[in-house]
């Protein structure tokens, strides 16, 4: 398979950012807890093309796997979710399993928060590289994980992780997989 690598620099990036936040008022950032595990797999749900996973795997990630996954609230509302885990074989690389954002808050700059939030926390000490797979229609997520690493002034590279054929008869699109870094620390501003 080849790997294809780009420095942060090597294609132009368009980026809105809105003129206030708005609409990221009220949103609370948090360490999932067994409780979350079922808003987590009704919103998962509702955002299309993620994978839907069994609501027992959603309650594994929000209470065996809580110290590197994110919930977001508003209010009663849970907005956002992201489930990631340290690679047992390389705990210098955070592997970025899901980001699910509702409807309601998208195009917000939820998912980088969701994903700044979990690498400032002390279970994410060390982290050196962001890896997760993308099927290439999810272009939302792919620019997500991209805008990350040029705001982190990090090279990335992609390559092939599950080609159609992994998947046998199951119609699923490939997995690419994006790795990110070595991560800078994130400029004072």
């Amino acid at each position: 398979m080849a790997i294809r690598q780009r420095a942060v620099l090597d294609r132009p990036m368009t980026q809105t950012h809105s003129a206030a936040p708005a609409a990221d008022a009220g949103i609370v950032l948090r360490r999932p807890q067994l409780t979350d595990g079922q808003p987590v797999h009704a919103l998962v749900r509702r955002c299309p093309p993620l994978d839907l996973n069994s609501s027992y795997s959603y309650f594994l990630l929000c209470s065996h796997h809580a110290d590197t996954c994110v919930v977001a609230r508003r209010g009663e509302d849970t907005v956002g979710f992201l489930s990631a885990y340290r690679l047992p074989a390389a705990p210098h690389t955070l592997f970025v399993w899901q980001v699910a954002v509702d409807a309601s808050t998208r195009g917000q700059g939820l998912a980088g928060r969701m994903l700044e939030e979990l690498l400032a926390r002390p279970s994410c000490a060390g982290v050196q590289f962001v890896e997760t797979t993308v099927s290439p229609s999810n272009l939302a997520s792919r620019r997500v994980f991209i805008r990350f690493a040029a705001q982190r002034q990090a090279a990335w590279q992609e390559e092939v992780f599950l080609s159609r054929a992994h998947f046998g008869a199951e119609a699923h699109e490939e997995e690419v997989l994006l790795r990110i870094g070595p991560l800078t620390p994130v400029p004072a501003t």
